[in-house]
């Protein structure tokens, strides 16, 4: 033993001197010596341990702490442990906890504190979160310490809040963290992999331990109201991920903990909602109210607290309801610094809602967000008692998914919540979509009844699905046998009563139902049933007796219907019923009305209240109201059955709201309207004559045509008895006829009316309209003589009218616009009825006072028009003229009477007036109009008095614009801009812009504004026309032609400029290019001036074009007619003013008269005035005609005077006229030609040669002149002039191959060759034919040469090529001409195309001679 205490001082020293290679020898000396040696362990220990041989160090003093419980070893454990860190951590804690046991046996608290502090401590400082938390058990009341250092350690209820902490911030990172990790995997969802995780993490959690440990240890009610919280926020989230396996002993636990916090009142809003939700009551009543209420105080903010107070605050619910009472204010001096919020409450944190509406309103709101299972099942049973089947369908169908989600979730089986879903669901589909949802609505009530098979509601509604089926049998034999378990059910015998009466059984439903009056009245039974039991009841009384005393007696049906209101003052159906009693029996409308509106307030089920209501309102002509009504019944879903329905639809809820959306100008929704209306019953005749109406006032007129159709064709289907008068449906029709411009029918459908109802203002004023609409529109169309009798014809009825029509503005629009017809086509003016006028202007006693505005500007009254006598011819036309121009501004001035009250119709009084002055003043002479006009200083008045009454019309601007061009630019170019800026997208004024600069000859304003005009309207004429006038001034007559001519194609025949400038740019351009010119450039032309000519009857120089015009379309005797009429005018101009213009005219007109009336054989009226002419234009010192004018016409006339002196037998006279003519035209070649044939004529040697002479001098000037040459050619064959003939025909094949020579004129070479070959004595058969053939390879496009071919051929092919190339060659592809046509038809040698020659050309020979030919053989 003294060894071994020497040894352990030796030992000791060797540390102190830190020779720890000799402690260690030493101390394994001992333990050899003594293995259980506690110092020696203790001392090798710590030398290993200065020696870093930490594991060996560790070994021994886990030695000596097994030999002996000292607290040096497990010191120098702890210090060993200390330096290794987190790493050791957990050893750490199990030699502290032994260390502070020792430490604790031997009372040493302070040192036994002291090492427990130290390790939680260095736990904190070295380890991770779950390192210290696991520290942290070592001050737990689970540690073997815990009596120990109690009061000396920190209280349990921190330390577990401590790691509760710490342990949820850890699991939330784990949890993302493995999601994220296992979110990536293949096939892999992000929702099922956060269940797995979640269910992973919580299954491993401490998390709910630590919760219940710390709400067992702490003191503070704060504190354990919140893990309280927690804890059950943490079962109930891991029982939503658990395996339903495993659910049921957690769901135990999680409604538990909410039921408790439920009964310390605690407003923990999951806890009450799952406290709610999971009861799973049979009924509602069953649900504490106490407990309701004080979940509604709870969380006012929450969807179930909107959706529970709605119900709980309607008659519905079957709780008792709260007094509307508060705490009383106590008055407070306002001295006192205090807010007026700390009492009695504050600002309130919830609503109650009063109105039905405001209920209905904030449950829609709350059920809208929701999940709550019992706010669906609330709703679905208020949905269900105000009869909102729709609605519930989706409701119902919505919480059942959500159920179904619940149920999933947290394992929980809501048996009774899904029986009242499937009861709510199946009653709604019976009667939505009635009888398409009836099959799902019976297995919902089979379902019930197999798990309640005393389900009251079950069974009534699978007798309900009979009864809407309308098989009643079945349905009260479902009942039956339904009351056979349960016989003392109220509301299903109440039912089987009810079938009884609907069956027909008026007595026995009776009796049924007034057998259960008396258990009802004892029984506490529903208001509902009772009211309705007794509305039923009355209901029969009332159809079993049906006379009018029975029924008007307050005894009978009558006091069961107030009964019923009694019971249930919101019964619908009892006011319905109440309505139609005091509206046919009582007589009391006032009460009926009140009655139907309510019953429309309180169900839009009830429809009759709601037709009768209805049409008490149209009755009043409050359309609103009446939309109202409409559109609740339509919104009601009761309108449309469903497909398979035995029900009829309801139309006329639909036909109410048509009619109420017609009268406030809603178009397309009356469109709407009417058509569903009529999908429902398309017999219904009202529906469709609204539809018609609509259709017509959005402009659809088509439609509108075949809906009037329609509603015609169920007049005569349908009686008198059952229509009123039908003559409205005429009328729209003819309005519709009139809009699409067949207005001929429509003046038949109105004239059909008025027969009818000769007293309908509005009908007569639209057809006076339509006529003079129909008269404007032929006019466009060039039909002058029917727009002359249609004007003739409104003023005839115009004068037949009622008296009080006479006082309408329309009236007097209709007059002038008629009467204006007459000063448009001038040439019918004298058709002017002017007695029916004068009748007209003499109507009424104000006639005075409106003929006398603006009488001292335009002179205009009376006067004119009642003037009677016999006038000179020649004036005649003036004086119908003024008349109808008079006329038409009297009626005007009218119309401006009239509207004296009414401002806007005033202004379009002076509108009119104005562009009425305005015509007048167009239609003085040209002359007359260099100056400003009492017409025009009245228009410019008129436009501005209308621009003062409606300054922002556009249209008043441009015309004021118009009148005031040529009087003062200035105001005019202003009227314009500011038309502009009213309406800048207007042609018209863009067009009268560019006129004005037109006049002020700024081209570069003018191109743009037309240009401006084109673009906003394609269509409008006047804008090509004027930059046709621009194209002019540029010099550029091709594209000024152009312009004329799209202008005169979209024009309508009443535009004169087009009517003027395109014949005469057409007539230029046939002066400059004549070989250019055929039939079709001719024809337009002449039919703008035959318009023209009616149009404007006294605008000769045009009627004098037109004659040149029929000139060359070889109608000589229109041409005739035409000169005559105006050279007698200008006869007659030139003696009464005697103006060279005049006299200039005269003699053009006589000199193109001459020529017409030799083209028609007339030559001693040719010879007269083509002297005539020559006389007038012999006088070259004269300055009526010009020099080229004089000269053109000189040749004219000696030309036409020569051939009519040759023509009657004169021919030296004739030479005369044509030496002459060829002299004063410096030797023209087509005269001189002229002459030639003249001379050879006479038969003269003399004569003879002198036309040899006068045709080679023409050569000489003119080699290439064809018509010289070709008769050089035939003087030569008939002189049989060898020499000559060789160089005609050299000529003659030089020409045949240029360019130079017309088709006709190839014509003619071609005969004139054949003839030499013919005629030569040297020349065969074959000559001839290969001359032919000749001719036919140089021009193979003509037919002439193909025509003789056949001829000398004498085959088929030939003359088929002829007739090919000659249709080929026809207008407007080539210049042939009809005779040449019917040549090459006559000689295919064929019936057929000897008719067609016939048909083209009757006047030739040859079409006749084929025909006969072909008919011969």
């Amino acid at each position: 033993m003294a060894s071994i205490k020497a040894s352990l001082k030796a030992i000791n020293e060797a540390i102190r001197q830190q020779k720890w290679d000799d402690a260690l020898t030493q101390t394994d000396n001992i333990i050899s010596k003594d293995p259980k040696n506690y110092q020696a362990h203790v001392f090798k220990a710590f030398a290993l341990d200065k020696k870093n041989q930490i594991d060996l160090a560790e070994d021994a003093y886990k030695t000596a702490t097994s030999l002996r419980p000292d607290a040096q070893a497990w010191q120098g454990l702890i210090k060993l442990y200390e330096k290794q860190g987190a790493r050791s951590l957990g050893k750490y804690y199990d030699a502290a906890l032994k260390l502070a046991e020792i430490l604790g046996a031997a009372n040493e608290m302070y040192k036994c504190q002291d090492v427990v502090d130290k390790f939680v401590d260095f736990a904190r400082a070295q380890g991770d979160r779950s390192q210290y938390m696991q520290a942290l058990n070592i001050i737990l009341p689970e540690s073997p310490i815990y009596p120990i250092l109690e009061g000396r350690v920190p209280h349990p209820a921190k330390t577990y809040e401590t790691m509760a902490q710490i342990l949820e911030v850890d699991e939330k990172k784990r949890v993302n963290t493995l999601i994220g990790e296992r979110r990536t995997r293949l096939g892999a969802k992000l929702s099922e992999v956060t269940v797995e995780v979640n269910r992973e993490v919580m299954g491993q959690s401490k998390l709910s331990w630590l919760y219940e440990q710390l709400i067992l240890w702490t003191n503070d009610d704060d504190i354990r109201r919140q893990y309280e919280e927690k804890l059950l926020q943490f079962r109930y989230d891991r029982l939503l991920v658990l395996p339903a396996s495993e659910k049921s002993a957690e769901l135990q636990i999680v409604q538990k903990l909410a039921n408790d916090m439920v009964i310390i009142n605690h407003p923990f809003k999951l806890a009450w909602d799952i406290s709610i939700e999971w009861q799973d009551c049979k009924e509602i009543k069953d649900l504490d109210v106490n407990v309701l209420s004080e979940y509604c105080a709870h969380f006012p903010d929450s969807d179930l607290y909107r959706v529970l107070t709605g119900y709980m605050t309607s008659d519905l619910s079957p709780f008792p309801k709260k007094p509307d009472s508060g705490p009383a204010k106590v008055e407070t001096p306002q001295n006192e610094e205090e807010s007026e919020d700390d009492e009695d409450g504050g600002a309130p944190t919830s609503v109650i809602p009063y109105t039905d509406e405001d209920r209905l309103l904030m449950m829609t709101e709350g059920i809208s967000t929701t999940t709550s299972l019992l706010a669906y099942r609330l709703m679905g049973e208020y949905y269900q008692h105000h009869e909102e089947h729709e609605g519930n369908v989706e409701l119902m169908r919505k919480a059942m998914k959500i159920m179904i989600s619940e149920s999933e979730k947290s394992g929980r089986v809501f048996t009774n919540t899904n029986q009242a879903f499937m009861l709510f669901l199946g009653t709604a589909l019976v009667f939505y979509q009635s009888p398409r949802n009836h099959e799902e609505a019976k297995s919902l009530f089979d379902k019930i009844l197999e798990i309640d098979p005393t389900s009251t509601s079950a069974m009534i509604g699978v007798g309900l699905i009979y009864e809407e089926e309308e098989d009643f049998d079945s349905a009260i034999d479902f009942l039956n046998r339904a009351l056979k378990g349960d016989v003392t059910n109220l509301r299903v015998r109440a039912e089987v009563g009810w079938l009884y009466a609907l069956k027909g059984d008026h007595i026995r439903g009776k009796s049924e139902l007034e057998s259960l009056l008396p258990a009802m009245t004892s029984q506490p039974v529903s208001k509902d049933l009772l009211a309705q039991t007794q509305y039923r009841l009355g209901r029969c009384i009332w159809n079993i007796d049906t006379s009018k005393a029975a029924r008007k007696s307050r005894d009978g049906s009558y006091a069961y219907f107030i009964d019923a209101l009694k019971s249930n003052f919101s019964y619908a159906p009892a006011y319905s019923s109440l309505g139609v009693y005091y509206a046919d029996y009582a007589k009391d409308k006032k009460r009926a009305r009140r009655c139907f509106l309510k019953a429309v307030e309180l169900s839009s089920a009830e429809v009759e209240a709601a037709e009768r209501l209805a049409r008490s309102f149209a009755d009043d002509g409050d359309w609103d109201r009446v939309e109202l009504v409409a559109q609740r019944v339509v919104d009601s879903g009761r309108v449309k059955p469903p497909p398979g329905s035995k029900k009829k639809g309801i139309s006329w809820p639909l036909s109410a709201l048509g009619v109420a959306e017609l009268n406030k100008q809603d178009y397309a929704k009356a469109i709407v309207s009417f058509q569903h209306a009529l999908r429902i019953s398309p017999n219904e005749y009202h529906s469709w004559v609204g539809l018609g109406e609509s259709y017509y006032n959005s402009g659809r007129y088509i439609a509108a045509t075949k809906a009037i159709q329609n509603a015609q064709g169920l007049e005569a289907a349908m009686g008198n008895e059952e229509l009123s008068d039908t003559w409205f449906t005429k009328y729209m029709l003819a309005n519709v006829k009139r809009e699409l411009g067949e207005f001929d029918e429509a003046v038949e459908l109105y004239r059909d009316v008025i027969a009818q109802r000769p007293n309908e203002e509005g009908v007569s004023i639209a057809l006076l309209q339509t006529m003079v609409e129909n008269a404007v529109g032929c006019i466009d169309k060039g039909l002058f003589g029917k727009s002359i009798e249609l004007a003739t014809r409104t003023l005839s009825f115009a004068v037949s009218v009622h008296e009080p029509m006479t006082h309408t503005f329309n009236f007097w629009k209709a007059v002038g616009d008629a009467c204006s017809v007459f000063s448009q086509v001038q040439g019918h003016a004298s058709d002017l009825p002017v007695d029916d006028i004068r009748v007209i202007l003499n109507l009424g006693s104000d006639q005075e006072t409106a003929y006398a505005i603006l009488h001292a500007v335009d002179g205009v009254g009376s006067e004119v028009v009642f003037a009677k006598g016999k006038f000179p011819e020649d004036e005649q036309l003036g004086v119908d003229l003024t008349r109808s121009l008079h006329a038409t501004i009297l009626a005007h001035k009218r119309a401006i009477h009239l509207t004296a009250e009414d401002v806007h119709a005033q202004a379009v009084a002076y509108y009119n007036l104005g562009w009425a002055e305005h015509r007048a003043h167009a239609c003085l002479p040209a002359t007359l109009r260099l100056q400003s006009s009492r017409y025009q200083k009245a228009a410019v008045r008129c436009f501005k008095r209308a621009i003062e009454l409606e300054a922002g019309n556009p249209d008043f601007w441009n015309s004021l614009g118009v009148v005031t061009s040529e009087i003062n630019p200035s105001v005019a170019q202003h009227a314009f801009v500011r038309a502009l800026f009213l309406n800048e997208r207007s042609p018209h004024t863009w067009t009268n812009l560019g006129t004005l600069a037109l006049i002020q000859n700024d081209l570069e304003l003018a191109n743009e504004s037309f240009t401006r005009a084109q673009s906003n309207d394609p269509d409008y004429a006047y804008a090509w026309v004027g930059q046709g006038f621009v194209a002019l001034l540029y010099g550029d007559a091709r594209e000024a032609r152009g312009l004329f001519t799209h202008a005169m194609d979209i024009s309508e025949a009443s535009l004169l400029i087009t009517r003027r400038q395109y014949p005469t740019a057409m007539f230029d351009y046939i002066l400059t290019m004549p070989l250019q010119a055929n039939i079709i450039t001719l024809i337009q032309p002449l039919f703008a001036l035959a318009q023209l000519s009616r149009l404007r009857a006294q605008d000769l120089a045009y009627q004098h074009l037109w004659a040149l015009f029929q000139e060359r379309t070889d109608d000589s005797h229109g041409a005739i007619a035409t000169l005559e009429a105006a050279c007698e005018k200008l006869e007659v101009d030139y003696e009464a003013t005697e103006s060279a213009d005049s006299l200039a005219r005269f003699a053009l007109g006589k000199t193109d008269l001459a020529r017409s009336y030799l083209a028609c054989g007339n030559t001693v009226a040719a010879i007269e005035c083509g002297e005539l002419a020559l006389e007038l234009s012999s006088d070259e010192s004269a300055k009526e005609l010009t020099a080229e004018q004089r000269r053109k016409a000189r040749l004219s006339a000696h030309l036409t005077v020569g051939l009519a002196q040759y023509f009657e037998g004169r021919p030296n006279e004739a030479v005369s006229y044509f030496e002459t003519a060829l002299e004063e035209s410096q030797y023209d070649p087509h005269a001189a030609c002229l002459l030639a044939q003249v001379l050879w004529a006479t038969g003269t040697d003399e004569a003879r040669e002198r036309a040899r002479c006068v045709l080679f001098e023409v050569i000489e000037k003119d080699p290439s002149h064809v018509q010289s040459v070709v008769l050089l050619g035939i003087v030569a064959l008939l002189d049989v002039d060898d020499e000559s003939l060789d160089a005609v025909t050299s000529e003659l094949l030089t020409l045949c191959t240029s360019n130079v020579a017309t088709d006709s004129e190839q014509s003619q070479i071609s005969e004139v060759l054949r003839a030499m070959t013919v005629l030569n004595q040297n020349s065969s058969e074959e000559d001839v034919l290969a001359q032919i053939q000749s001719d036919v390879m140089v021009h193979p496009h003509l037919p002439h040469g193909w025509s003789r071919l056949a001829k000398i051929s004498g085959e088929e092919y030939p003359a088929d090529m002829a007739l090919n190339v000659a249709l080929k060659s026809i207008p407007p592809k080539g210049e042939l001409g009809a005779i040449d046509v019917a040549d090459a038809y006559a000689g295919t040698g064929s019936i057929a195309d000897a008719q067609a020659a016939v048909f083209i050309a009757p006047w030739t020979r040859s079409g006749w001679e084929s025909l006969g030919s072909a008919v011969s053989v």
